[in-house]
């Protein structure tokens, strides 16, 4: 592999790429690199990088004649990757794709970044090692070196000492361990001294299991998982803050077609597939708020029907998922019910397709992403509220606390049923991958 790094600072990498592994596999030609100095392409007598941003604002833009000069004086470039934040991110999968180039060319940023016409000029490849902010694209370059070149036949002395490494089956590591048994009181696990070797494997995959659900649970989503993993996972997962969270189905007030607030109707299939939906995710009430009393005479007579009478003999787990339902006859019932359930109040999530707007047409507040929300989850109960027929009504949103985003706000038809976005939303909060 032929690394071509486009740098302003060359001397950056003097020792890092002349330790270890890399300075032998360099001297052993598995692996090289040079450097190219934009600096050294300049057209002006200072040599001169850099510019000001045109439209204002702090800092300096690297010029686009320079870089593009200084990639143009690589003969045999390989892919070109710009380390840059706006990139995808490295990932073993990305590093074992490039790590089959022969060469490969990196293009370090610095300052605000690159005028973005180099991008048009020249078929880059953004990559980028985080969401941490850098100096400059050498430290990025560095990670992406070393991810490919212990890749290459003969890097790491053995081709196989990285067949079982973090990531390269979406896993992380189990935890390893060596001499002595005992330190200070701490034992190497029993499984790992025995000598059993279908034992050692089988504590392997369950430890790098707890590890990537404890630290990395969006990894999970990318693994092949045996049925036998997904039982594991079941086991260890505890979803602590699921029980902070209660669903409120409001029928009042709502948004009726003629824009005006008023009362909707309850219906069976709502609370039925609703008390399910809340059931399989784990959470502890669903509160079916409408103050109209004959509604709510169904709703208690359908209740008991499930949860006492014929309907739980013959379907126990239908009148389990029913068991979470409660009346309540207006939101703030509803918050009185929930804080007699966990002894704090709960706080208020709104949903909403539309944003909330005031009597000038104005957005009054941000939406809060699903990421906060789940952090406030954690914490604190919270009772999610969902509005029957157009929505919530402009004094239940304003007597939230926070609002979630539309479900679709990318999208232009926003009208999903109340079922469907108690789901989704609930997924999102608690799904099984964050």
């Amino acid at each position: 592999m032929h690394y071509h790094i486009v740098t302003l600072f060359p001397e950056w990498f003097d020792s890092p790429l002349k330790t270890a592994l890399f300075a032998k596999a360099n001297q052993a030609g598995i692996v090289n690199v040079d450097f190219v100095n934009p600096r050294d392409y300049t057209l002006n007598k200072h040599n001169k990088v850099d510019d000001s941003p045109y439209g204002g604002g702090p800092g300096m833009v690297l010029m686009v004649q320079p870089i593009l000069d200084a990639v143009k004086s690589i003969a045999k470039t390989g892919p070109l990757i710009a380390l840059t934040p706006a990139g995808e991110p490295l990932t073993q999968k990305l590093a074992e794709e490039l790590a089959e180039e022969e060469h490969l060319t990196l293009i370090c940023g610095r300052y605000e970044g690159f005028d973005e016409r180099l991008y048009d000029l020249l078929p880059i490849r953004r990559v980028s090692v985080g969401e941490a902010i850098l100096n400059g694209g050498e430290v990025a370059a560095l990670a992406l070196i070393e991810a490919t070149a212990r890749l290459q036949d003969g890097y790491m002395g053995k081709n196989e000492s990285g067949d079982d490494e973090s990531y390269t089956q979406n896993l992380l590591e189990y935890p390893q361990y060596t001499r002595p048994e005992n330190f200070m009181g701490l034992e190497v696990p029993k499984e790992l001294q025995n000598g059993n070797h279908s034992e050692i494997n089988a504590w392997r995959r369950k430890e790098a299991l707890a590890m990537t659900l404890k630290h990395r649970p969006d990894l999970l989503s990318k693994a092949r998982l045996s049925e036998k993993d997904r039982e594991i996972l079941n086991e260890l997962r505890q979803n602590s803050f699921a029980r902070n969270i209660h669903i409120a189905l409001v029928h009042h007030p709502v948004l009726l077609k003629n824009n005006k607030a008023g009362s909707s109707s309850v219906t069976n299939l709502d609370i039925h597939d609703i008390s399910r939906i809340a059931c399989t995710y784990g959470v502890s009430s669903l509160q079916i708020v409408t103050p109209i009393e004959d509604q709510k005479m169904l709703v208690q007579e359908l209740l008991d029907h499930w949860t006492k009478g014929d309907g739980a003999k013959t379907n126990p787990d239908r009148a389990k998922a029913l068991s979470l339902a409660r009346l309540a006859d207006n939101l703030e019932n509803a918050c009185e019910n929930v804080q007699k359930q966990c002894g704090k109040k709960p706080i208020l999530i709104g949903t909403s397709a539309k944003a909330e707007k005031d009597k000038r047409g104005r957005e009054k507040r941000l939406a809060e992403p699903f990421a906060d929300i789940k952090r406030l989850a954690k914490e604190n109960p919270l009772l999610i509220v969902l509005g029957t027929s157009h929505g919530l009504a402009p004094e239940a949103l304003s007597a939230c606390d926070f609002l979630l985003p539309p479900i679709r706000y990318m999208g232009h038809y926003n009208h999903l049923p109340v079922r469907s976005a108690c789901a989704i939303i609930l997924d999102r909060l608690l799904g099984d991958v964050d």
